[in-house]
């Protein structure tokens, strides 16, 4: 059940949820068939109650309507539609997929979530984001995602024919691309003071979240931590293909193979 009205929305797991997974940054797009491949076998053999995809689940996403069209997107809401018919899939957006919308939900079953939110799982309020907005110190991403997240710019967007919206995410995502390759280019990371900030609002000592592609465990002092989640490439050497596990036992990470 998911809440709204506190500091951050709220999911509380009900009580017969033993295991939640949590994963993030799959970048699925339709020229790495091998991620795709190991996303839709996790599905076929997690045990987990319910699942969290905390952002950037496809590498593009030009709006809802391309879920119409046959093609790559239309395969994966239904992989979508498939695995929510077994246990709930949760969907949070990331910075490349951030067009989903209330189309998207109901044609693949997801409930969409806020980002933040908490999840109260096993009495714990456990902190969930991918993790972009907490970048503080990338500056020129924040603009523009200020300016993509607002309702005015995607409804003019979303006005454009898909193809035309196509090309524009191909080019954006080029970019991007561009971008990481540039000579001496530093990668912000998550702000440590507003993840501090951000859990005591929450009331809750772990945040987890995406977007770094940096797995690690982060200590903030004051009994508080993060944890970053993997980035999901079957095709590299060796592949990475990582879920948290979020039980009794706590939080523990398992390599798919």
């Amino acid at each position: 059940m998911t809440t709204h009205g506190a500091a951050f929305a709220e999911c509380v797991a009900p009580p017969a949820w033993r295991t939640v997974d949590l994963i993030s940054d799959l970048h699925l797009h339709v020229d790495d068939p091998a991620t795709f491949q190991a996303w839709c076998g996790y599905f076929e053999t997690t045990p987990a109650d319910a699942v969290f995809i905390l952002g950037d689940l496809l590498e593009v996403w030009p709006g809802d309507d391309v879920a119409a069209v046959p093609g790559f997107e239309a395969q994966c809401v239904e992989v979508l539609r498939n695995a929510a018919q077994r246990r709930p899939i949760f969907v949070m957006h990331g910075n490349r997929d951030f067009l989903m919308g209330a189309d998207f939900a109901a044609r693949s079953g997801v409930t969409m979530l806020d980002d933040p939110t908490v999840l109260v799982l096993h009495g714990e309020r456990w902190l969930l984001s991918h993790g972009d907005a907490l970048c503080l110190d990338d500056h020129e991403y924040l603009q523009f995602r200020a300016q993509v997240r607002s309702p005015e710019w995607q409804q003019a967007l979303l006005a454009r024919p898909l193809e035309e919206r196509r090309a524009l995410a191909r080019s954006v995502r080029n970019q991007s691309e561009d971008r990481k390759r540039s000579p001496g280019m530093v990668w912000a990371d998550v702000d440590a003071d507003a993840a501090r900030a951000w859990l005591r609002r929450a009331d809750a000592r772990t945040l987890i979240h995406g977007h770094t592609h940096r797995p690690a465990e982060h200590d903030l002092g004051d009994g508080l931590r993060r944890i970053v989640l993997s980035d999901w490439d079957a095709a590299a050497h060796p592949p990475r293909a990582q879920v948290l596990c979020l039980s009794l036992a706590g939080a523990q990470r398992v390599d798919l193979r």
